[in-house]
This record gives C-alpha cells, structure tokens and sequence, in this order.
C-alpha cells in the first residue's frame, strides 16, 4: 500500500502541471476511482481541508490522503511523493530558463501552456461543482448550494474579502443551514 502511495502521487507531481489545483482532478480518479481508497464525498472534503489549510493544496491533500490511506507512514510517503518531482525539475528547469528566457520560443510556449492551465483549474472547479450539487436541478440543496457559491464568489470579488474568512463565513452558513 505505501508503494501505490508514493507511486501514485510521485506520478502525479510528474506529470501534473499548473499547481496544485490543476492536478486534484487527477488525484480523485486515482484515489476514488482506480485505488478506491475512499469515496467522492470523503475526496471533498479533504479536498476542502486543504485548501483552507496553510501550504500547497496538492502537499497537503496527498497528507490527508495519504493519512486516510495509511495513518502518519502514509502521509509522509504520499508527502515526499507528491513535491519530489516538483523540485528536481524546479532545479533543473531554473537553470535552463535561466539562460532561455529571453529566447522566443520560450515566450511562446508560455504563451499556450497558460490557457491550458487555466481550463485544468476550470475543470476542477466544474467537477467539485458537480460534487457539491450545483448541477441538480432546482432541489433546496443545489439551490442553497448556488448561493453559498455565489454568496462566496461575490464576496471574494467585489467585497475583496480574503479567502480564509470566506472559507470560515461559509462552514458556518454550512452548519447554521444543513444541521
């Protein structure tokens, strides 16, 4: 079990690009879909845990993951997995870029790596839309659901409120509403 789990999440911090929040689609299929080491629900909710907890999304889902998985061995090694890659090519991307960065090509492939960034992060977020049950039709839960995503997005655009308070603002509409 802790092989799958370094195996797992060293590919993923592989071959995932675009931060961490591009690569939780790719982490649900292997936890909750291939490994079947938890379900949907419980994916989201370590999901939400660690995005509202200080450091990297992805380090510190693939510690809840890998906690859920096999207790503290299987945080550190999912841990270790996941930034390992990320900092050897870090390391060797920051050297070759710095002698490229002024070349064209380079530019250029910046230029399209950052729209497909863009639409993996879109995709997370439509999938965790789904998750939550935006998408089910006009029922009192997906209702409540739009507006805790809309009340949240409001605030965080137009009121400039910081992430974190909108984080704790919405457990608590969370609890006050659901309980």
């Amino acid at each position: 079990m802790l092989f799958s789990l370094f195996v797992t999440f060293f590919l993923a911090g592989l071959v995932s690009f675009g931060g961490g929040y591009a690569m939780i689609p790719l982490l649900h299929r292997e936890a909750v879909v291939r490994h079947l080491w938890m379900g949907a629900d419980r994916f989201s909710d370590l999901v939400a845990v660690a995005g509202m907890s200080p450091g990297p999304i992805a380090t510190n889902l693939a510690v809840a993951v890998g906690y859920h998985t096999k207790g503290l061995a299987g945080s550190a090694v999912a841990a270790l997995a996941i930034v390992l890659p990320s900092f050897v090519l870090i390391v060797a991307a920051g050297r070759m870029f710095s002698r490229l960065r002024h070349q064209r090509m380079s530019k250029a492939a910046f230029y399209g790596l950052r729209p497909a960034v863009f639409g993996l992060i879109v995709f997370a977020a439509v999938s965790f839309a789904g998750q939550a049950g935006l998408f089910d039709g006009f029922t009192a839960f997906a209702n409540s659901q739009l507006l805790i995503f809309a009340g949240s997005l409001c605030a965080l655009i137009f009121l400039h409120k910081h992430p974190f308070s909108v984080l704790i603002l919405s457990g608590l509409v969370g609890i006050a509403v659901y309980s």
